[in-house]
């Protein structure tokens, strides 16, 4: 005889009675009712308990078994596999829909403010939805063969091409490697030097998500202080002279926005042309300028092949791409393409024809300027309105830098602005541990119309107020 199982059957419910009936089985395990080793009812006892056909019950008794949740014999029947406690725990479905707290910058869904997106309804969608769809039927019909990990042939001489024209950036298709969106891009370059245990500059404040990519490679941190220039470069030589790396967003710092001056670009070339040092360039909105004309590339610079610029089309097209890119110096060709032959991932060959026939029709530059224009409008607004609330602020590349007044958390304000539909982000967290952050709020121009920012402004002078 088996244990009597006591759950109900939802008939109007979207997923199966299967489904259900595993889970409810599984509920009984994780909350002791099944211990293991128990011994689940019968096919025929449990499907007249529930009212379900033999077959419905067969089927869930067989996913139990294939998940090994339990074990079944012709002589014991079916019972409840014996497992560790930690293992029977972690069957629980509770929270597993729950995003780890890293990710949940990235996955806190739509909001005014929300920074790192596109404007909604930005792009011309009925344009990018034919060169997908002629690009996904093209990917069916081809032969069956492995693509080349480098990325496509067609998007590469597309990139080539746009960073040529866009970022002074003189290169050969053949420098170019696809990835799966900047953090693909960051980690392979990362993978290719192979610095582990060696000291890195990072801008501080900088993007803490790339710091912490840095240390998870193996790689220390050393944050090198950033002002109206960008990178301090001789502070960081005080600081680290022999560090083996620089990461640096020369066309735009994240998150103040300055544009690092080229006396600096020189000294930062120099510092690692003589130390055999590489600077990694993250060409953050670096085409994205809103105030003046775009820097050139710091890679435009390079003479002695030391800067890998990486760049990506999450803030200009769509972060779901997950499509970015590198553009290698020659003498590190032949690594990288070993790296993307063992460890590459790049997003599927429609997604990158796509986007290179949305490049070479002329589309993506039309796009851009549009985005510009919007942008640029959004962020003086938000500039003037919030400027004769008193606070300082300045645009920061896609984003407004609003500096809040003393005792003021920024984490607070961000929290409380949620409950409002606001997902402006926390300045403090840029800054590196152990040094003093600045408490402020990064606004993204992209995600909020001109007829919302009157009374957004009114509400986050509310809740400041509010939190003084």
């Amino acid at each position: 005889m088996g244990y009597a199982l006591h759950f109900r059957i939802d008939r109007s419910a979207k997923i199966t009675l299967a489904e259900q009936i595993c889970r409810g089985v599984i509920a009984a395990i994780t909350s002791g009712v099944l211990e293991p080793g128990a011994r689940l009812p019968s096919w025929i006892t449990l499907a007249g308990q529930l009212g379900v056909s033999r077959g419905t019950v067969k089927a869930a008794y067989e996913r139990l078994v294939d998940d090994q949740i339990v074990v079944s014999s012709r002589s014991g029947g079916t019972r409840v596999a014996r497992r560790p406690a930690v293992a029977a725990e972690a069957m629980s479905s509770k929270d597993i829909d729950t995003p780890p707290a890293l990710y949940r910058h990235l996955l806190a869904g739509a909001g005014i403010f929300r920074m790192g997106v596109p404007p909604p309804g930005g792009l011309p969608a009925s344009v990018l939805a034919r060169l997908r769809a002629q690009a996904a039927r093209m990917e069916v019909d081809a032969p069956a063969v492995y693509p080349d990990p480098r990325g496509e042939a067609g998007l590469r001489r597309a990139i080539a091409a746009h960073v040529a024209l866009a970022r002074g950036l003189q290169c050969s298709p053949s420098q170019i490697f696809i990835t799966a969106g900047f953090s693909g891009a960051l980690g392979m370059t990362l993978r290719v030097l192979d610095a582990k245990g060696r000291q890195a500059w990072v801008e501080d404040p900088g993007f803490f998500q790339s710091r912490l990519a840095l240390e998870f490679a193996g790689l220390v941190p050393v944050g090198i202080p950033v002002d109206e220039e960008g990178m301090d470069v001789l502070r960081g030589i005080e600081r680290s002279p022999d560090a083996a790396l620089a990461l640096v967003t020369a066309g735009q710092q994240a998150p103040l926005g300055g544009t690092l001056s080229l006396n600096r670009r020189h000294e930062l070339i120099t510092w690692a042309t003589r130390n055999g040092a590489w600077i990694i360039e993250d060409d953050y909105l670096g085409e994205l300028q809103l105030t003046r004309r775009a820097a050139p590339a710091l890679a435009s610079l390079d003479r002695s092949g030391r800067v890998i610029h990486i760049g990506s089309f999450s803030k200009t097209i769509s972060p779901a791409l997950r499509l970015g890119f590198i553009v290698a110096p020659p003498a590190l060709v032949d690594r990288f393409v070993e790296a993307t032959l063992y460890m590459g991932s790049t997003p599927g060959p429609a997604v990158q024809q796509a986007t290179a026939t949305f490049m070479q029709d002329g589309h993506y530059m039309r796009h851009l300027g549009r985005l510009k224009r919007v942008c640029a409008a959004r962020g003086e607004m938000l500039r003037t309105i919030l400027g004769q609330m008193g606070y300082r602020v300045h645009i920061g590349g896609l984003a407004v830098v609003m500096h809040l007044p003393d005792g003021v958390s920024d984490t607070t304000v961000c929290q409380k602005a949620l409950e409002l539909g606001m997902a402006p982000s926390p300045l403090s967290p840029w800054f590196v541990p152990g040094t003093k952050p600045e408490s402020g709020l990064l606004l993204g121009v992209a995600t909020v119309s001109e007829d919302q920012i009157p009374a957004a402004c009114k509400q986050l002078d509310g809740l400041i107020r509010a939190s003084a």
